[in-house]
């Protein structure tokens, strides 16, 4: 069976970005599972994974465009201190939930001084240019439930 819209796939990889850093992997782990088709990976990996078929290896490099998007510096916000007290200990490099303008995003946190906290909103993979390296374990007609919900359920997909 070849990857179409409404397939699942369950696939290793190992990402790594333009320097050769491993970005992840899911080797020694289970392998991922996602329905094709659905906006759950990103958009130039779902391309490249167009047609193939289980057992397939391939490599695919995803510009930032098709990847997580480019950086984009109005993502780049500093807020008052004040806004976190009481909350945990914050440090640079944590990930933390912020409500910005009613809608919660996950933003990194680059730089703290006396009265500022910076966040940056941007994707952690902003910007960056994509190097995979694929091997499709199994591809299969998505369930009723799994169509309706937009996910896989499962090993290596989504649990409820």
């Amino acid at each position: 069976m070849s990857i179409a819209k409404n397939s699942v796939v369950t696939m290793h990889y190992a990402l790594k970005n333009d320097g050769g850093d491993d970005l992840g992997s899911s080797h020694g782990h289970e392998p991922m599972a996602y329905l094709h088709g659905n906006d759950n990976i990103v958009p130039g990996l779902e391309k490249e994974l167009d047609g193939k078929k289980a057992g397939d290896k391939i490599n695919a490099v995803v510009s930032p465009e098709e990847g997580y998007g480019i950086r984009n510096e109005d993502g780049i916000r500093k807020i008052d201190k004040a806004r976190f007290e009481g909350d945990e200990e914050i440090t640079v490099g944590m990930q933390i939930q912020v409500d910005m303008e009613g809608e919660v995003s996950v933003a990194s946190v680059t730089d703290i001084d006396e009265k500022e906290i910076t966040l940056d909103l941007n994707h952690p993979l902003a910007g960056e240019t994509l190097h995979f390296e694929i091997e499709i374990m199994g591809v299969r007609d998505a369930t009723v439930e799994e169509l309706s919900h937009g996910h896989v359920h499962g090993p290596g997909g989504h649990h409820h």
